[in-house]
């Protein structure tokens, strides 16, 4: 089984990631990776959690978030955490679709902006 295992720096390689995230996601507990003396080693579990941890920060997750989504299926399995990752959804596709509305509106006031202001250079 050692050889589906990832070395601390083979896991940051894998994932495109600094070892400051790393540490930082054992650290809050999103990631336990297996210990030998100081060395760590990353299994087949860490490396789905990596990949879903990933997936929830680009989507906008808070990291806090996606620790309580993943501890679901620790605790209530899978049923419960796709019940909770659908409730998270909906909440984050509210909250992109508000962003989206915020940048939309100043994009026409700076444009509106910009507009003048060359108007104004002619």
């Amino acid at each position: 089984m050692v050889e589906n295992r990832l070395s601390f720096k083979e896991m940051c390689a894998k994932y495109d990631v600094t070892p400051r995230t790393l540490r930082y996601y054992e650290y809050i507990e999103l990631l336990q990776p297996e210990r030998e003396g100081r060395s760590r080693y990353y299994g087949p579990r860490e490396c789905a959690r990596m990949t879903l941890i990933l997936r929830g920060r680009k989507f906008g997750f808070a990291l806090e978030d996606i620790r309580q989504w993943l501890m679901i299926y620790e605790h209530e399995g899978t049923d419960a955490q796709m019940r909770n990752w659908i409730d998270l959804a909906d909440r984050q596709l509210q909250e992109l679709a508000e962003q989206r509305r915020q940048i939309d509106e100043a994009m026409v006031e700076l444009r509106q902006l910009r507009d003048q202001t060359e108007a104004n250079l002619d």
